[in-house]
């Protein structure tokens, strides 16, 4: 079962991944981890970069992958965000932007939630 949820997973994230880049967004990391976290997706819309969160639910069941994201996972985002930074000045002053990309229902229906939350609020 974690094997299959984990393939789920990998798959939605391909999936906003390419959504991402039919919209004119470049790739500059996918899962990114440090010892602040991990990064689903890290981008550059022009000249702003785009820390993505990517969250799939197959079902309802337990709430939708909206419900899914809470004060504690925004958290750990920025806190991973602000790892990544550290590890690439090039980007220190770039503007930032906070997205997540919803993946509800098999297959999954997606919703991209541009500036979905801010740094200063966590």
């Amino acid at each position: 079962m974690a094997a299959e949820h984990l393939q789920r997973g990998a798959a939605a994230e391909t999936t906003a991944l390419n959504l991402l880049r039919r919209a004119g967004l470049q790739l500059l990391a996918r899962n990114a981890r440090s010892r602040a976290g991990e990064l689903d997706l890290v981008m550059l819309d022009g000249d702003t970069l785009v820390f993505v969160e990517v969250r799939q639910r197959s079902s309802a069941a337990f709430g939708g992958a909206l419900d899914s994201i809470d004060a504690h996972k925004c958290r750990r985002v920025v806190r991973a965000a602000t790892g990544w930074l550290a590890g690439h000045p090039q980007y220190a002053q770039a503007p930032c932007r906070f997205d997540v990309v919803l993946a509800d229902g098999q297959p999954p229906q997606l919703q991209w939630l541009r500036d979905a939350f801010r740094a200063d609020d966590y």
